[in-house]
């Protein structure tokens, strides 16, 4: 370490640039990883705030649950139970004075079933009469009140915002909470229709054989989003690659470095320097580069996640960061390698000559 910092502190402006590159690759990828997590985030919200394990679908709506229709009579051949609650998802525009349109998801649910009763309002009251609902922080951002009256597609109806709850988001839209009956107008469903979906936080959801259901775990639910899968890979295999170009970089740099410093470590070795001291002081000097870039990066991003507007879809996750500031100090003592090699090997009387 001590041989480390004192060469560092000597090329100050070498090691000074080789820091300033890892900073640069250390936030990329601080604010690559933290905006997959927020739309990630703006694509399950609101499901994982139900907190549950399987969602019951028509087995013809292709795992959609705008798509799926439940009929009366497929809901009365579910075993229902405290754990189970009836969803009917609808996408709507939200139209409110002066003609601000947002679109949103409308989620209809019974009042008297867990996820009303499990829902956190952050402002306001939960909705009691049927022309009441809840809605996502997003439109309180968007100039929405306690109270505001808003209209729901091209229907006349009035709808009075009761309350607001955070990380309500369901595909990348708002989600307003009413009433089931309500779900249904705006769907313009038959008369048999009962809902879109059953979610339970139990598992093990029965109905009978040929009720033309099918059950999902959450996780086969949230793959099928739209755009989700194909979404998430992408940022997984961006932030992959910049790993790779991280472990590039460190290895080249180092063993540029150590290339140069050749006929100094024959020296040391000449002189009866022990080789585990030339190897630490390697690994050590790897280290400290990336660790300093590292410190660097997390204080630009910690200062992103202060002034980033609202409106940006990140989400800064400090044990998700933490793991990928580890990964980055893992690639950095693989980059040490072809350095440590070169140095265990460094034979005196070739490089000095004799």
């Amino acid at each position: 370490m001590f041989l480390a910092w004192k060469e560092m502190r000597y090329e100050k402006l070498r090691y000074t640039l080789i820091i300033a590159m890892i900073v640069l690759i250390s936030y990329l990828i601080f604010i690559l990883t933290s905006l997959a997590q927020g739309l990630a985030r703006q694509n399950t919200d609101a499901i994982k705030s139900w907190d549950i394990q399987s969602v019951v679908l028509n087995d013809n709506a292709n795992t959609s649950m705008t798509q799926s229709i439940i009929t009366k009579s497929q809901l009365a051949s579910i075993k229902n139970n405290k754990k189970m609650a009836i969803v009917t998802q609808v996408p709507v525009v939200v139209r409110g004075d002066g003609n601000r349109k947002i679109s949103a998801q409308f989620v209809g649910i019974n009042n008297k079933q867990f996820i009303m009763k499990n829902l956190k309002i952050t402002d306001g009251k939960k909705p009691i009469k049927a022309n009441e609902i809840v809605v996502d922080s997003a439109l309180k951002q968007s100039g929405y009140q306690i109270g505001d009256k808003i209209k729901l597609n091209s229907g006349k109806t009035d709808y009075v915002i009761s309350g607001f709850v955070n990380n309500a988001k369901l595909n990348i839209s708002p989600v307003i909470y009413g009433s089931n009956k309500v779900a249904k107008l705006l769907k313009n469903a038959g008369v048999t229709f009962a809902a879109s979906a059953v979610v339970s936080q139990d598992g093990n959801v029965k109905f009978s054989n040929n009720s033309g259901l099918k059950n999902y775990t959450v996780e086969q639910f949230i793959k099928k989003l739209p755009g989700y899968s194909a979404q998430t890979t992408t940022f997984v295999f961006m932030i992959g690659f910049l790993m790779i170009i991280s472990l590039v970089v460190v290895a080249v740099f180092l063993y540029i470095l150590t290339m140069q410093k050749l006929e100094n470590y024959a020296v040391l070795r000449a002189q009866g320097v022990p080789v585990g001291i030339l190897v630490r002081a390697t690994i050590s000097q790897s280290l400290l580069i990336v660790i300093s870039g590292l410190i660097i990066g997390t204080i630009f991003t910690g200062v992103t996640a202060r002034f980033i507007p609202a409106a940006v879809p990140m989400y800064f996750s400090v044990p998700l960061l933490s793991s990928v500031a580890a990964g980055l100090v893992v690639v950095a003592l693989l980059g040490v390698i072809i350095p440590i090699r070169i140095v265990t090997r460094v034979d005196p009387v070739t490089v000095i000559g004799g």
